[in-house]
C-alpha cells in the first residue's frame, strides 16, 4: 500500500488532517455543549439565521474557528476571513467597503471573522466600532487571551462573548475514532490498526487541543508499522511522532522556547543576522509581537544593561510600536530593537547584582532600614533617632557624601561591579574616584 495514494487527492494537495476533518455542521462539532447543544441560544441562533457580533474565546484547538465556519455555512450572509496576524487596517477598510456594497445592492449581511482579534492593538480595534454598530458587519472575533484585557470596551459592549472550554477526553476521543475511519476526508483508506493505548497517549499528549490530536495521528499514521494489510500504530510509534521535529509553531509548546532562546543567545553573542532571522522566525509563525518586545525590554537590562543605557530605551519604543501600529507594521520595530541590541557593548553587571542582592535578603531576611537614612515626618520619630545626622548630598561639593546607607550586617558589600564595556566604564572610573576620595577604594 502506498500512504500517498491511500490518502486521495486531498492529501497529496497538502492539505493537513485536521483541516480535513474540520467538522462542517453543528451535528459534527464536539465540545462546547453549554453553547452549541440542543436548545442553547447560540444554536438557535444559528439554526434561525440570526446571528449577531460575538467573540469566542477558548484554548488553541478548542473549536472557534471550526464554529464560525459552521457558522458561515449555516448563514445567508456572505463570509469573510480576516487575520489580525497576517492583514491590517488597510485591508480591514478594504472589506468594510465591500459590505457596505453587497448590503446596498444586494442587501446581504457580511459575517466578519477575526482571528486572534487580541493581536489588534486598541487604536485598531477602534476601526470596527462604528461599522458593527451600524450592523455593516456582524463580527465574530476568536482569541485565546482574555477579551476583559485584550478587547476594548466600547467594542466588548456590542458584542457577545462566549467562552469554550478545553476539550474532555471523550470528545478527543470521538475526534479520533471519526478520522481513523472516515474515507472521504480522513485516514480510513489505510485500513489502521491503533491501540487504545496509543490513543490514550495521543489524547494525554493533546490536553484538549484537537488539532494536535489529529495533527499527531497524522504523523503516527507516516511512521506505522506495516503488518499483514493493515498499518499498526502503538504506543512506540506515538512517541516517535511527539518527538518529530515539523515546521508547526506551537506559542505554548516546546519550539516556542527554543526559539525565543535562540533570539536571545544570538543577540548576547552580538550577532545582529541570526536575530533577525530568530526575530523573522517567530514572527512569521504568528508570535505576538509583545511577547518578543518583553524580551527585548528584559534582554537590554540583562545583557547590556548601563553599558549601553539607550538599550532599554529603544527596548521599549519597540514595545510602544507593538502597540501604537500592531503587526504587520511593528515588524520593522522589532528588527530595529533587535539589530540595536546585537550590537550594543554587553554587560551583565545589573543581572549579577540583582542576583546578589536576592541572595541576601533570601539569607539575612528583613534587615531594619539605618536610622540615619529614615524618613522622620513626626516629632516622636526624630526623638527616636530617625533621621539623626543625616548629611544631605547637595550640600557638599560635587553632591556626593560618604554616610552608611546598608544594614550593619552587609556593611561594605558591593553587588555592582561595572565593566569595562561602554557606558560602564565612565560608571566604573566615577565610582573608583568616589571611593578614592573617601579613602573606601
Amino acid at each position: 500500500m502506498d500512504l500517498f495514494d491511500a490518502m486521495g487527492d486531498e492529501f497529496q494537495k497538502g492539505t493537513p488532517l485536521a483541516d480535513r476533518m474540520r467538522p462542517r455542521t453543528l451535528d459534527e462539532f464536539e465540545g462546547q455543549e453549554e453553547i452549541v447543544g440542543p436548545g442553547q441560544p447560540l444554536r438557535k441562533a444559528i439554526e434561525e439565521d440570526r446571528i449577531s457580533s460575538m467573540i469566542f474565546w477558548g484554548p488553541p484547538g478548542s473549536g472557534k474557528t471550526t464554529l464560525a465556519q459552521i457558522i458561515a455555512n449555516s448563514t445567508s450572509s456572505d463570509f469573510v476571513r480576516f487575520s489580525a496576524v497576517t492583514a491590517g487596517v488597510p485591508e480591514l477598510r478594504r472589506i468594510i467597503e465591500e459590505a457596505k456594497d453587497r448590503r446596498k445592492f444586494n442587501n446581504i449581511s457580511t459575517i466578519l471573522f477575526v482571528d486572534e482579534i487580541h493581536r489588534f492593538n486598541k487604536a485598531q480595534q477602534d476601526a470596527f466600532l462604528p461599522h458593527v454598530e451600524d450592523g455593516t458587519i456582524i463580527l465574530i472575533g476568536a482569541t485565546t487571551e482574555n477579551p476583559s484585557f485584550e478587547v476594548i470596551s466600547p467594542l466588548l459592549s456590542r458584542v457577545r462573548v462566549y467562552v469554550l472550554k478545553r476539550l474532555e477526553i471523550h470528545h478527543l476521543r470521538r475526534i479520533l475514532e471519526r478520522a481513523i475511519s472516515n474515507k472521504e476526508r480522513g485516514l480510513g483508506s489505510l485500513n489502521l490498526d491503533v491501540d487504545n493505548d496509543a490513543i490514550d497517549l495521543i489524547i494525554n499528549i493533546a490536553d484538549g487541543d484537537a488539532r494536535i490530536a489529529l495533527n499527531l495521528l497524522e504523523i503516527s499514521a507516516f511512521l506505522a508499522n506495516k503488518g499483514a494489510d493493515k498499518l499498526k500504530i502503538d504506543v512506540e510509534i506515538v512517541k516517535k511522532a511527539a518527538q518529530e521535529k515539523t515546521l508547526l509553531y506551537d506559542r505554548a509548546g516546546e519550539e516556542h522556547f527554543n526559539l525565543i532562546s535562540a533570539l536571545h543567545k544570538s543577540l548576547r553573542d552580538s550577532d545582529p543576522d541570526a536575530g533577525l532571522y530568530w526575530l523573522g522566525r517567530m514572527l512569521e509563525a504568528g508570535e505576538d509581537p509583545l511577547y518578543i518586545a518583553r524580551r527585548l525590554i528584559r534582554f537590554a537590562s540583562e545583557d547590556v544593561g548601563n553599558a549601553d543605557p539607550h538599550a532599554l530605551v529603544v527596548a521599549v519604543a519597540a514595545m510602544q510600536a507593538c502597540h501604537f501600529i500592531g503587526m504587520p507594521e511593528c515588524d520593522l520595530a522589532l528588527a530595529q530593537a533587535v539589530t540595536y541590541l546585537a550590537t550594543a557593548p554587553k554587560s551583565n553587571s545589573l543581572y549579577a547584582a540583582y542576583g546578589e542582592v536576592k541572595k541576601d535578603i533570601r539569607q539575612y531576611g528583613a534587615l531594619p532600614v539605618p536610622l540615619l537614612i529614615r524618613n522622620a515626618p513626626t516629632r516622636l520619630m526624630k526623638e527616636l533617632g530617625y533621621g539623626k545626622g543625616y548629611k544631605y548630598a547637595h550640600d557638599f561639593p560635587g553632591h556626593i557624601v560618604e554616610q552608611k546607607h546598608m544594614p550593619p550586617q552587609l556593611e561594605g558589600k558591593r553587588y555592582y561591579k561595572p565593566t569595562d564595556q561602554g557606558y560602564e566604564k565612565i560608571i566604573s572610573e566615577r565610582l573608583k574616584n568616589w571611593r578614592k576620595k573617601f579613602g573606601l577604594a
